[in-house]
Formats: C-alpha cells, sequence, structure tokens
C-alpha cells in the first residue's frame, strides 16, 4: 500500500479533476485517475481492476506523478518533434496507395504495410513504423477490399464517349410517348457465390454447398425512370429468353415506343430477335448497344450486384426451386417499394 500511496492537497485534487475534465486524449486521463483514485488509499490491484489496466500502468503512473508531477502524467511524445503523418505525409500515402508497386519499382504485385514504409520513407524522407502506417491507412480512409477484374473497351476514346452521349440523349428526350429501360441477364446458382461476412474471434463460417451445380437464369429490364424491374427467368440463357422478356416489355407498354439500353451479347441480335424488331409490333421496340466491356453505365447491375448481396452470397437453398422463390420474392418486394417512392413522389 505505502508503494502507491499518494498524499495529494485540496488544491491538487482539484487541478486534477479539473484537468480530467478538460482532456481528450484517453492514456493521459487514465494516468490522472490513477493518481487520483491513489490519493484515496486504493491498492493497485482495486485500481487496475476498476480501470481496466494492467498493475505494471498503475506503478508506471505514479512514478511518473511522483517525478514530474501533474506535467509528468501528459503525453510525453510532444518533446518527439514535429508530427510525421502530417497533411504532405498523408497526401503522398494517398497517391501511393491509388497506384500498385510496379509503379514504384517494387515487383510485388499488392501493397503491404512494410513495403507501404519503404515506399514513403523513400518518397518524402519520413520513416515511420509499420504501426503508425495502420494508423495512417486509416486517417487516409484506405481499406483493404478486392479489386474489380476489368476489360478495356476496344473503342477510342472519342469513339466511346460519342455513343454514350447519344444514349444519354435519348434518356434526356423522352416524351409521354416514350419509355426506357437498361436490360442485362444475370445467373442463378444453386452452388451458393462466397462473400465476406461478420464472424467472432476464432470462428470461421462454413456454407454448405450442395455440390452438382445448376442454374437458372433471369432477364431483366430496369425501367430508367421508376427503377421498378420487369424480368422473365428460365432454364437457358439464349435467344428465347431474351425474346420473351422483349414479348413482356411490348405487353406492358401496348402503345408506347420503347427505348432498350443493353450490352452487345450474341442473343441480343440473333434472328429470330430481328423478325421480332421488324414486326408490326416489335417495331415500337428501338434497341440501343453500349460500347463493348462497358457494364458500367448499365444501371441494372447495380440491381444484380443487390440480388446477389440480398440472396444468393452465402445461401443455404438446397434446390435451385427454392433459390429461385426466395429471388422472386426479392425482386417483388423490391418493385413494391419502389412502386410505393414513386406514388410518395
Amino acid at each position: 500500500m505505502d508503494g502507491i500511496f499518494v498524499k495529494l492537497s485540496r488544491a491538487a485534487k482539484r487541478s486534477l479533476e479539473k484537468l480530467k475534465r478538460r482532456l481528450t486524449d484517453a492514456n493521459h486521463i487514465v494516468r490522472v485517475m490513477i493518481v487520483l483514485k491513489a490519493a484515496e488509499k486504493r491498492s493497485p490491484t482495486e485500481i487496475s481492476r476498476s480501470l481496466s489496466v494492467s498493475r505494471s500502468t498503475v506503478y508506471k503512473a505514479i512514478k511518473r506523478f511522483r517525478e514530474g508531477g501533474i506535467e509528468g502524467l501528459a503525453d510525453r511524445r510532444l518533446g518527439n518533434g514535429a508530427l510525421k503523418l502530417d497533411e504532405d505525409y498523408l497526401q503522398a500515402l494517398y497517391e501511393v496507395v491509388s497506384g500498385t508497386p510496379p509503379d514504384y519499382g517494387w515487383p510485388r504485385p499488392t501493397w503491404t504495410q512494410e513495403l507501404l514504409v519503404l515506399t514513403l520513407h523513400a518518397c518524402s524522407g519520413t520513416e515511420v513504423s509499420p504501426s503508425t502506417m495502420s494508423r495512417a491507412l486509416s486517417l487516409i480512409g484506405a481499406r483493404r477490399g478486392r479489386p474489380k477484374p476489368v476489360v478495356a473497351c476496344p473503342w477510342s476514346k472519342r469513339r466511346k464517349n460519342r455513343h454514350l452521349a447519344m444514349i444519354r440523349e435519348v434518356l434526356d428526350e423522352l416524351d409521354g410517348n416514350e419509355v426506357a429501360y437498361f436490360e442485362d441477364e444475370v445467373d442463378i446458382h444453386l452452388n451458393p457465390k462466397i462473400g465476406v461476412d461478420w464472424m467472432v474471434p476464432g470462428q470461421q463460417k462454413e456454407v454448405m454447398t450442395p455440390g452438382k451445380n445448376q442454374k437458372r437464369y433471369i432477364a431483366g429490364a430496369l425501367n430508367a425512370e421508376t427503377k421498378e424491374l420487369v424480368w422473365v427467368s428460365g432454364e437457358k440463357k439464349n435467344t428465347h429468353l431474351f425474346y420473351l422478356l422483349l414479348e413482356k416489355l411490348l405487353e406492358r407498354h401496348p402503345r408506347q415506343v420503347i427505348h432498350v439500353i443493353l450490352d452487345n451479347y450474341v442473343i441480343h441480335k440473333t434472328l429470330p430477335i430481328k423478325d421480332l424488331l421488324c414486326s408490326e409490333e416489335g417495331r415500337r421496340i428501338h434497341l440501343h448497344f453500349l460500347p463493348p466491356y462497358c457494364p458500367d453505365y448499365n444501371r441494372i447491375e447495380r440491381v444484380w450486384q443487390d440480388l446477389h448481396a440480398n440472396v444468393t452470397r452465402n445461401h443455404k437453398c438446397q434446390s435451385i426451386s427454392e433459390l429461385m422463390r426466395n429471388v422472386q420474392t426479392y425482386l417483388n418486394c423490391r418493385n413494391q417499394d419502389k412502386s410505393r417512392a414513386t406514388l410518395a413522389a
């Protein structure tokens, strides 16, 4: 008891209490509270338990107070010189992380904290530890994620932008006799897509797979204005599936001109589709093909991402019929939500 007991005057206690209320650094606050509790003749064990710190932390705080008084409890890093993680360093880190290691002469394709430490040292002249680099990455909002695989569009940038501008013009100039849809297909697999999920320490969740995979396909069209989805499903992703979707759009809009924005998948350009578009009824459908390998410009892609996130990823369905029922339920509920939002607006 005598080893940690601290005798404080009333003035010293008031000073420590006021300091505790002003502080924002958690470690500094803990050191002040240790001294105050020691002044109440609390044992090291009692103090460590009440503040959730180790006994060694208690002894160190008391030692610092005895050697330096109230000022001795302050963060000693204040005397370390200029702050390393300043605005210039963080800006340089942001630019480095936005690139890849080969951009800076490293053979490794992905970043590690140790490699970032070396690269930033070469770029800025400031050397930090890997733990400090972890804090710096947090400060710039960096995260570990999966890169998105993409294929470069074979068109020139000018041709691509000109074509996209023509499609935007179609959307901007729609009148009451016209409607526009974004169209695409999505695969539904009985063997679930594996995605990230929260887990407690020491646990790795398991997703049981049926083994033999089965597939179903959905052809969908997203209304550019109302965001509602029109879709058909089938066992094959072929011309017939796309044909059924176009027929469903014609039934839904018996008098309007229908603009369909879609990719260059082969089933969209077959002879039966051309025959439908040349028919008296089919002449109301105008297909607008996006530049090759430009899925980001097809708004329905986000719907399929949400479908996978909410239904197919890590699912536990044992049959394809059960999975398709869940898919249909999700899409129906989504349409109901969009319909209510449209009415409210």
